[in-house]
C-alpha cells in the first residue's frame, strides 16, 4: 500500500487522542440536557461551565463572554449579522483577504439590509494589511472592522493589536478571526482588547462542529438563533456539551515551536530544486506551519490531484472553498496573476512533521513537474 502523508493542517487538524478521552468520559457521565434540573442535567451542565472556565481562562477573558457556536463559520456570521441587525444603517471596513464566511456575510446582509455599506481594502504586496488604509476606509457611519489575526492561505500575521487600538480611539466594534491563530501564536484577549474574536476547535485538534465567539461584555449583539435562549441569549438550541469539553481538552497541547524551523527549511529546498518556485507572503511573519507557493507553469489544481496520486495531501487554498476553479481570492487581493493564483498550492505542516517528509515532499514536486512538463511538450 502507498505510503500516504498528511500536510494540510490549516484545513482540519486529527483529533488528539486526550479529546477523544474527553468526548469518551462526557458521553457516559454526562448524556443529560444542560438545561434540565434533574441530576443528569447538573451533570452536564457541570461539563459544560468546566469547558468554559477553562477556555476562558486560557484566552484571559470572563466565562461569560464566551459562546459556544457549530465553528468558525457560524461564529463569523453571528458578528457580522447580529451587528447589522442592530442599527438600520451603518458600515463595515473590512480585509480583502478575509475567509468566506466573513466576505460573503458582509455582502449578502449588506444587500439585505438597504441602509448597511461596506469598504473592502485590499493587502500589501506581501499580504499584510496596512493599518493607516483599513482605518483611512472608515466612515463617520463605520460601525465594525474586521481583521483576521493570521490568513488561512498564506499564513501571513496581521496587525491586530494596532488595528484593535485605533478602533477604541474612534469609538468603533472591532472583530479578527483568530481561527488560523489558535495553537499557533501567543493569544491574550485581555492584552487585545477585541470587541469579538471567533475560533474553531477542530483546527487544534479538537472535535468537528465546535466553536466559539469571544463577546465583550457590554457589547450589544443581536441574538443569531432564537428559542431556548441558552448562550445567555445570543445563541439558543441546547449546548454541545461532548463538543465543549472536547474543545477545552485540545488547548495547550500543540506546539508550533519547531514547525516553523522544518518550514523554512522545506522552502529553502525546494528554492534550490525549484529555482523558478514563487513563495507568497514569505517576506512577513507568517504563522510557523504554513508555506503557500506556485511553480511558474503549472496548473495549481493539476498538481494537487496529481500529489493526491502520489500519498501527498496538499491543499490550493481554503478548504471551505474547495471543489471551486476559482482562484485564490487572497493571492488577487496580493496583485498576483489570475494564472499564478490559480497555481498556487498550500502545504501546512503538522506538530511531528520530520524532516524526512520534507524531502520526499520536494523529490515528489521535482517529478511532477517533469512529469507535466513532458506532457504539455515545454
Amino acid at each position: 500500500m502507498m505510503k500516504q502523508y498528511y500536510l494540510d493542517y490549516n484545513a482540519t487538524c486529527p483529533q488528539l487522542q486526550e479529546v477523544s478521552a474527553a468526548l469518551e468520559d462526557v458521553g457516559k457521565t454526562a448524556f443529560g440536557n444542560p438545561s434540565s434540573l434533574h441530576w443528569a442535567g447538573r451533570n452536564a451542565r457541570r461539563k459544560l461551565d468546566d469547558a468554559r472556565d477553562d477556555l476562558a481562562k486560557y484566552f484571559g477573558v470572563e466565562s461569560g463572554s464566551l459562546v459556544f457556536t457549530s465553528g468558525g463559520t457560524e461564529s463569523n456570521n453571528m458578528v457580522i449579522q447580529g451587528v447589522m441587525a442592530g442599527a438600520a444603517t451603518g458600515h463595515i471596513v473590512l480585509s480583502a483577504i478575509e475567509h468566506p464566511s466573513v466576505l460573503q456575510a458582509v455582502e449578502q446582509w449588506a444587500h439585505r439590509y438597504a441602509g448597511w455599506t461596506y469598504t473592502m481594502v485590499k493587502p500589501e504586496r506581501d499580504g499584510k494589511m496596512d493599518v493607516a488604509a483599513l482605518m483611512a476606509a472608515c466612515q463617520e457611519d463605520t460601525k465594525l472592522v474586521c481583521l483576521m489575526w493570521a490568513n488561512n492561505e498564506t499564513g501571513v500575521i496581521q496587525p491586530v493589536h494596532e488595528v484593535a487600538l485605533a478602533c477604541r480611539e474612534r469609538g468603533i466594534l472591532f472583530f479578527t478571526d483568530a481561527v488560523q491563530a489558535l495553537g499557533k501564536l501567543e493569544l491574550n484577549l485581555g492584552v487585545l482588547d477585541a470587541d469579538f474574536v471567533s475560533f474553531s476547535a477542530h483546527k487544534i485538534g479538537g472535535p468537528r462542529g465546535v466553536g466559539l465567539l469571544v463577546a465583550k461584555r457590554g457589547v450589544k449583539l443581536d441574538a443569531f438563533l432564537i428559542g431556548g435562549g441558552q448562550e445567555r441569549g445570543r445563541r439558543s438550541g441546547t449546548e454541545y456539551v461532548t463538543g465543549a469539553s472536547g474543545f477545552a481538552a485540545a488547548l495547550g497541547k500543540l506546539d508550533y515551536a519547531k514547525v516553523s524551523v522544518l518550514r523554512d527549511s522545506f522552502e529553502e529546498k525546494l528554492q534550490q530544486a525549484i529555482p523558478s518556485v514563487c513563495f507568497f507572503g514569505k517576506s512577513h511573519a507568517r504563522t510557523g506551519n504554513t508555506s503557500m507557493f506556485c511553480i511558474p507553469g503549472l496548473e495549481g489544481e493539476t498538481l494537487l490531484m496529481q500529489m493526491d496520486l502520489m500519498g501527498f495531501a496538499v491543499a490550493s487554498g481554503s478548504a471551505c472553498s474547495s471543489g471551486k476553479r476559482d482562484p485564490s481570492h487572497v493571492l488577487l487581493a496580493m496583485g498576483v496573476s489570475d494564472f499564478q493564483a490559480r497555481s498556487s498550492l498550500r502545504v501546512s505542516f503538522g506538530v511531528g512533521h520530520e524532516e524526512s517528509v520534507n524531502d520526499l515532499l520536494i523529490d515528489a514536486l521535482v517529478k511532477v513537474k517533469v512529469r507535466l512538463q513532458q506532457m504539455s511538450g515545454r
